[in-house]
This record gives structure tokens, C-alpha cells and sequence, in this order.
């Protein structure tokens, strides 16, 4: 860096107000994703919801995240960042919104009055056409939801791609991926309090506006790096560094020429990437989606009250995700190439979500155990994000890396479908049978298993990925 402020004088960094904005985006992203969550032990005693259906809804907006994920990242790659992230975050915001009107249409339908006649509406009959189309209702608005922040991560990978060299993307990655636990955070300090005294719609409503206002500030702030006058040739040539240090043989992008799913599908990196992301996305999911039921069903905590603990949880959470994107400079920076600094991290991080195991075997003692205890996991699982995600700079061209991320972030969400819909099948069943695993009984037996699953999950995926790509090798033919 020295040398670039001697030729080309002080640098500038606009390429961290840059990543300022992607740190917001997925704040928005998370806030809105995880309003549903939050809302779930109201909203199940006012529709008349069971696990399963919950389970239901939360697994049909992971299939369509990753089905949109799928396009998502190739739609990015066609349109650019600025018009891709801008489309994502508008259509995102809009399903967040439309949310709210869940419970008129289920009152509509049903001839129903208002939602007390529908939480006391008693007969099977009744109780099961509220539940079947208040799910419905709410199926429809997450699908919406889903294709819209299906395009948050393929446009802030490349976003970070464009705008930072290979050594600082991890750790760009950590902190605008930090956002999802900043909205963690944000959401049960506001959302349950929203629904106490506006009634649960507001929330939805405030956080889809949120949305519109940040894609306001987006659309002036972003340019390309080579078109932006607010930056500087010194800052434009340290982005740009790795183009003069490339080995030889590499070849950067080349605009006209298109790539197919299935050129990206033979190489051995995708795979190992789509794997690293089928296995372990599910698992954060998990613990945004289910971590509320889980303080309802143990320790009969809801609204407010669940506010506090959630929130320390993400906020420790915030701690691996920005040093967990810095971690595997200790080993660049000793030698190592970036990719194998990278699988050495993520082995090591790999290790932390063990202490999940511990959840439910220690949660007699009260719910602070197994919230700090998932908190570890969480934090372990957003160090790991950043550095997986990382992988795809370290092999791919920047003209595919949206294209990878999305086919990632569809085996991500296929992963998650599995997860969210056995979860809710799971909890059902341990609840209706008085399943027993583990000295525990009911739904705490569920919860024990599925957390057994998280647990082990991350060392799998390692395993597997380091199986597929054991050494670094860049993708030259693509």
C-alpha cells in the first residue's frame, strides 16, 4: 500500500462506503427475513397453527430462495450489480410488506370478523380451513420474499469482487455479512414490541419500507470502480492489484464470452462449494427460525420476553462473523495461498459448533445455557460464511462468481427446505407422541436431535469439500 500512495499519492476509500452499503442491504435482508420467526408464537395461536405448518411455510420459502438462487446470481451477472441489487432489494421489500395482509384475506375467506373471532374459533372444521389458508396466504408472501433476497448475496459477493483484491474480500465479506446479525439483533428489540402495540402487520409493514428507503441511497451511491469519479488512481489500483500479481496462465474475464449451468457444474470447486453451503446454510436457518419456538415450547416464552435473550445471541454472533472473515489472513500472510489459508480457518471454526451438543443436556439450568450456547454455534456459522464464500474469489474468474454464488445459495436452500420442513414434521411428532431421546420427552426431545444435526454439520461439510478440491487450483478455462 506504501508503494501505491508513493506513485499514485493518498488513497481514498470509497470501496468501504461500498461495503458500508452491502452491510446495510443485508441488515434489511435478515430484519425482514426474520420478522416471521419472531411473529410465530402469536401468529400460531391466531391461526391455529402446528409445528408442521410452520415448518411448512419456513421450508417452502427455503425451496424457492434456492430456486431463485439459481437465477438470481446468472441475473446479477446479465444486469450488473447496481440494476441486480436494486431489483432484489425493491421486490424483497415488497413481500416483506404484503404480509400484513395475511390475516384479512384469512378473514375474508373464512367470513370471519376480526383476528379475535379467528383465535377463538373452536371445530375442526373451522380451526382447519383458518390454518390451511392463513398458511396459504403466508406461503405466497415468503415466495415473494424469497425471489427478492435470493439476489442479496450473488450481488454483494460480486459487489465485494469488484470492489476489493483477493487478500481483503474475506474480511469485506465478514463485515457486510455481519448485517444478517445486525438485523438479528434489531428485529426482536423492535419487532415484538411493534406487535404489542400496533398489532404484528406493522412490523411487517415498517421493515418492507426500510427496504425502499435504502434502495434510494443505492442507486446514487454505486458505480462501477473504473467509472467512479469519488475514487481515486491509487485506490483504483490497489482494487485492482491482483491483475499485476496473477500467476501466469490465469485468465481474468472475458465480457463476450457466456457460460452455460452445465460449464459450471464440471468443475469440482463448484461442487465443493455448493456442498460446503447445502450442509450448513440450513443450520443458521435453523437457528433463525426456530430459535423463538424453541424458548416458547422449553421455557413457555413469547412476545417481549423472548426480546432480550434472541438478541444477545445475535449479538455475540457478530463477533465471528467479522474476525472469522479475518482469521485465515494469519495464514496468508504466513505463506499459505488464499484458498488453503481459508480451508485451515475454516477446519478450525468447523470445531465450535460442537459445543450445540450441549444445548439441551445443560438447559435445566436455565434458558441463558442453551442461548449462549447456540450464540457459539451461530458465530461459528457466520466466520464460516465469510470464508466459504470467499472460496469462490480465490478459484473463479469475477464474471462467474455470481453465477457460483447462486448455484450455491440453491444447494443452500435445498438444504434448508430439509431442515425447516423435518424440523416442523419432528417437533410435531415429538409433541403428539411424547417422544423420548436422550432423558428428554415431547418437543425437547425433538429439539435435542435437531440440534445433534447442527452440531455436526460444519465438520461434514469440510470434510466433503476438502475431498473434492484438496488443493487450490483457479479455474483457467472458464
Amino acid at each position: 500500500m506504501s508503494k501505491l500512495n508513493e506513485t499514485y499519492g493518498k488513497m481514498t476509500n470509497y470501496r468501504w462506503i461500498i461495503c458500508s452499503m452491502l452491510f446495510f442491504a443485508t441488515t434489511v435482508n435478515y430484519l425482514d427475513r426474520q420478522v416471521l420467526s419472531l411473529l410465530q408464537p402469536i401468529l400460531e395461536e391466531e391461526f391455529h397453527w402446528t409445528d408442521n405448518d410452520y415448518g411448512t411455510i419456513t421450508a417452502i420459502f427455503s425451496l424457492v430462495y434456492a430456486i431463485a438462487m439459481l437465477f438470481a446470481g446468472r441475473f446479477v451477472d446479465k444486469v450488473g450489480t447496481k440494476k441486480g441489487y436494486a431489483w432484489s432489494i425493491a421486490v424483497w421489500s415488497l413481500g416483506a410488506g404484503i404480509h400484513a395482509l395475511c390475516g384479512v384475506v384469512t378473514e375474508q375467506l373464512t367470513g370471519l370478523p376480526d383476528s379475535n373471532a379467528l383465535r377463538m374459533a373452536q371445530g375442526a372444521d373451522i380451526v382447519g380451513q383458518i390454518a390451511m389458508i392463513s398458511v396459504t396466504a403466508f406461503i405466497i408472501c415468503r415466495c415473494v420474499l424469497a425471489v427478492g433476497e435470493a439476489g442479496n448475496f450473488p450481488a454483494a459477493i460480486k459487489a465485494t469482487a469488484e470492489y476489493f483484491p483477493k487478500k481483503d474480500r474475506a474480511f469485506a465479506t465478514g463485515i457486510f455479512n455481519s448485517g444478517a446479525n445486525v438485523g438479528a439483533i434489531v428485529a426482536p428489540l423492535t419487532v415484538p414490541v411493534m406487535a404489542e402495540l400496533w398489532g404484528w402487520e406493522t412490523a411487517f409493514i415498517i421493515v418492507g419500507l426500510i427496504g425502499f428507503i435504502w434502495l434510494g441511497f443505492w442507486v446514487f451511491v454505486y458505480k462501477k470502480p473504473e467509472e467512479n469519479a469519488k475514487m481515486n488512481a491509487a485506490e483504483l489500483a490497489y482494487i485492482e492489484q491482483d491483475a499485476l500479481t496473477e500467476e501466469a496462465g490465469i485468465v481474468e474475464d472475458v465480457p463476450d464470452k457466456k457460460m452455460s449451468f452445465r460449464q459450471c457444474l464440471k468443475y469440482r470447486q463448484t461442487w465443493a462449494f455448493a456442498f460446503g453451503k447445502f450442509m450448513t446454510d440450513g443450520v443458521w436457518w435453523f437457528f433463525l427460525f426456530w430459535t423463538p419456538a424453541y424458548l416458547k415450547a422449553q421455557y413457555d416464552m413469547m412476545g417481549t420476553q423472548i426480546a432480550l435473550p434472541i438478541a444477545v445471541l445475535y449479538t455475540i454472533t457478530v463477533v465471528g462473523s467479522i474476525f472469522g472473515g479475518k482469521f485465515p489472513t494469519y495464514f496468508i500472510n504466513r505463506g499459505m495461498n488464499p484458498y488453503a489459508g481459508r480451508m485451515r480457518a475454516m477446519l478450525i471454526i468447523a470445531f465450535f459448533p460442537l459445543v450445540v451438543l450441549a444445548a439441551q443436556p445443560l438447559g435445566g439450568f436455565g434458558y441463558w445455557v442453551p442461548i449462549l450456547l447456540i450464540a457459539v454455534g451461530a458465530s461459528a456459522h457466520q466466520a464460516w460464511s465469510a470464508n466459504i464464500f470467499s472460496t469462490i474469489g480465490d478459484m473463479f474468474p469475477k464474471r462467474a462468481i455470481a453465477t457460483i454464488t447462486g448455484i450455491g445459495g440453491m444447494a443452500g436452500g435445498i438444504g434448508s427446505f430439509f431442515i425447516q420442513k423435518g424440523a416442523g414434521m419432528l417437533f410435531t411428532y415429538s409433541g403428539e407422541t411424547s417422544l423420548r431421546f436422550m432423558g428428554f420427552e415431547g418437543k425437547p426431545a425433538g429439539y435435542a436431535i435437531a440440534f445433534i444435526f447442527c452440531a455436526v454439520a460444519y465438520l461434514i461439510a469440510w470434510i466433503v469439500m476438502k475431498v473434492l478440491v484438496p488443493k487450490y487450483k483457479p479455474i483457467t478455462d472458464l
